[in-house]
């Protein structure tokens, strides 16, 4: 058993910003980090395209960062959220300057580029490795507090409840309470209890329930399930954002390689396999226009030209100042046999981003008590029905920074919990046959990405819910007879949130934002998130 004054599962920006800011304000606490993989792994360090905030008030403003966000997230963002975020994510993008952030700048400015949806020059980034940057940074940072430590290959596998001291708890229960977490050493294959006086679920994105994904391997939505299990609101998981523009390799692979939309931003222009344009049919704002108008204007020209793919033309640019801008992109290209300056890039639409999660304030309270959240995993309401480019960076800085405060403030009046038994795995053996796992997180990979897409229908999401049924009973079957491993973890969270965004799907009967439905194209004249 560990017991910390501050458990916070998820190493990423999100849950290192928190760890940071609680063990600079209280060096007498405990901050204890979980990570299932290595310290520097985590969704962050893939981000590409930059951090978005308002920096040069010459020809930007809080009122312009503010209306770009409401326009993209199609009349379910929260005006309360997108103001805290516009308005304090500045100060908190200085922080991290302050920290050792090293954004890329012309001269002694800063070099803001532009990406869709965005009216000005935002976009703060390190060339094309912006997450990679900002994850160095918190890394850092973080060695600097010795009440702050980041334990790896720990995999969480519940959050701690009243439900395990016998207690009945349902999602109506009023008084739900967090005490901490087991988590899975993977070093020693035990699972351990630790206890904390205040918990903060900081996991990332859920990209792997799809099967092309710009995520990494651990993006498999291990918080939202968490918390879904311990009878915690999440909402609004129907809308998942599909990058328009992941980099279409024949030869396959996990995750798909993004191409940033700063490309776009920088004057790459869409293109069908003729040459000719084709985003002026859809939006005026054509190869720039937010990403859910681009993805399903890419997946209808792929459909209408019976293609797998359409282009990228990156030919017409400065090769020099594309090479120095994008520099991991060029090498991609080149690695496979595209020269962006002689060919267009083929481009295809993969899950990128998780708009839903677990329902949180303004302060990062979720449902249950002492229990926070922070990141892609959250539904704090500013990305609403979808997300504007660069503003995910911004709200985990900001959150990170309003969650210790709140954490500061609270904690003095917490305890730990005694009595909590330990994690019992009698009874369990070894999985015989693991091809059970693989096989069945392929099959959930299938029914996603065919029937719970970029285009929906009623029937679609029956089907996929028919089938998301029997791959959640199987699974059942085989965690409740098997020994824990983080295989079977994850998939039976990625079946959870498949079902979590199949089941919203189905309760949204409209299309908005990032969901599409054949069944009702129409948008309602009412607004009401989904929340389960």
């Amino acid at each position: 058993m560990i017991q910390t004054d501050v458990l916070i599962i998820g190493a990423g920006v999100g849950g290192l910003s928190t760890a940071i800011r609680i063990a600079m304000a209280r060096p007498e606490l405990e901050i204890t980090v979980l990570t299932k993989t290595e310290e520097g792994e985590s969704n962050t360090r893939y981000a590409q395209g930059g951090v978005a905030a308002v920096w040069d008030l010459k020809i930007d403003s809080y009122k312009k960062h503010i209306a770009d966000t409401l326009d993209a997230g199609d009349g379910l963002c929260d005006l309360e959220i997108v103001e805290i975020v516009v308005k304090e994510g500045p100060e908190r993008v200085r922080d991290l300057i302050d920290w050792g952030a090293r954004f890329d700048k012309v001269e002694e400015q800063y070099d803001l580029g532009r990406e869709g949806g965005h009216s000005e020059n935002r976009i703060l980034h390190f060339k094309d490795l912006t997450g990679w940057e900002i994850q160095r940074t918190l890394l850092e940072k973080s060695k600097e507090y010795p009440n702050l430590h980041i334990y790896e290959h720990f995999f969480a596998v519940d959050l701690i409840t009243q439900h395990h001291l016998g207690y009945t708890v349902t999602r109506l229960t009023p008084t739900i309470e967090c005490y901490g977490a087991y988590a899975l050493n993977k070093e020693t294959n035990d699972i351990d209890t630790i206890l904390a006086r205040a918990t903060v679920v900081a996991t990332g994105g859920a990209g792997q329930v799809y099967r092309n994904t710009t995520n990494p391997v651990i993006a498999s939505g291990d918080g939202i399930a968490m918390t879904y299990r311990a009878k915690g609101h999440i909402e609004n998981m129907e809308f998942v954002q599909f990058h328009p523009t992941a980099l279409y390799n024949p030869a396959g692979e996990n995750p798909d390689f993004l191409v940033s939309e700063a490309v776009r931003g920088f004057g790459a222009i869409l293109k069908t396999r003729d040459g000719e344009e084709f985003m002026h049919k859809y939006d005026p704002r054509k190869s720039l226009a937010p990403r859910d108008i681009v993805a399903r204007a890419i997946d209808n020209e792929m459909k209408i030209n019976g293609e797998d793919h359409m282009f990228l033309d990156c030919r017409h640019l400065n090769k020099e100042a594309f090479v120095a801008h994008f520099p991991t992109i060029y090498d991609k290209c080149i690695s496979i046999g595209i020269d962006p300056m002689k060919d267009m890039i083929p481009v295809v639409p993969a899950c990128h981003y998780m708009c839903g999660g677990i329902k949180v304030d303004a302060m990062g309270h979720s449902s249950i008590s002492r229990m926070y959240a922070c990141g892609e995993c959250t539904c704090t309401g500013l990305h609403g029905a979808n997300r504007l480019a660069s503003n995910s960076l911004l709200e985990a800085l900001v959150f990170g920074q309003r969650i210790a405060a709140d954490v500061v403030d609270s904690i003095d009046a917490w305890s730990i919990k005694q009595g909590i038994p330990a994690w019992n795995a009698q009874g369990t053996t070894l999985p015989k046959e693991m091809v059970l796992i693989t096989q069945s997180l392929k099959e959930l990979k299938e029914v996603m990405s065919s029937y719970v897409g970029i285009v929906r229908s009623n029937v679609r999401l029956k089907r996929a819910l028919d089938r998301l049924s029997l791959l959640y009973h199987e699974t059942e079957d085989v965690y409740h007879h098997a020994v824990l491993s983080p295989q079977l973890s994850e998939l039976r969270n990625l079946i959870t949130i498949g079902y979590l965004v199949t089941r919203s799907a189905s309760m949204r009967r409209e299309s908005r934002g990032l969901h599409y439905t054949t069944d009702y194209p129409e948008q309602l004249p009412f607004i009401q998130d989904s929340i389960l």
